[in-house]
């Protein structure tokens, strides 16, 4: 006779402490951050008014470039577990699917320090992290109850959608743009998941 399980979520917390695994969202910003800090040091060349980030990665450009991609790989687990804890905590399958979105968009910034500045799948990479967080928080927010999360989900889209029409001086300034949002997006799980 073969086992079954069966997963109830009235159980989803017997193996791990679902809760905690919110914080690793703000711990990926966090992890990320202090790894870029540590590499702009080993590259004073760098500025965020002339440079994509992914330049601190690059090894044709960068000293040291294992520093920024390895940040963007711990990053990249990090931001996987806080998609696990939104998948679980999910009360709905559109709530599901934004964290399973999120959770691919977590692949693909650990790919960016993998396929790092000045390789040709660099772009692509980058790009789908960015579409794929933001299509993930849009769906998780909608699906949410709480005014709170679904309106600030809508917004952070919006903003990021809307930063993509703008002239901005250098990628660096886009990019931390873009970041900004998406710890706005982990900070509002946070307080109001």
């Amino acid at each position: 006779m073969p086992m079954t399980f069966e997963w109830r979520p009235e159980n989803r917390g017997d193996l791990v402490d679902v809760e905690h695994l919110k914080y690793s969202g703000i711990l990926a910003a966090l992890i990320y951050w202090l790894f870029v800090a540590w590499s702009i040091s080993r590259n004073p060349w760098f500025s965020f008014f002339h440079n994509a980030l992914s330049d601190l990665g690059d090894p044709a450009k960068a000293a040291s470039p294992w520093i920024y991609n390895y940040g963007l790989m711990i990053s990249g687990l990090l931001v996987f577990i806080f998609s696990i804890y939104l998948i679980l905590a999910s009360g709905n399958r559109l709530q599901t699917v934004g964290g399973a979105y999120i959770s691919i968009s977590a692949l693909f910034l650990a790919l960016i320090g993998v396929y790092h500045g000045g390789t040709r799948p660099h772009v692509f990479v980058s790009t789908y992290f960015f579409v794929q967080f933001f299509l993930g928080a849009l769906l998780y927010g909608l699906g949410s109850g709480r005014k709170t999360l679904r309106y600030g989900s809508a917004l952070i889209f919006l903003l990021a959608l809307f930063g993509t029409f703008l002239d901005w001086p250098s990628v660096a300034l886009i990019e931390t743009y873009e970041i900004t949002l998406i710890i706005v997006f982990t900070l509002l799980v946070l307080l109001d998941g």
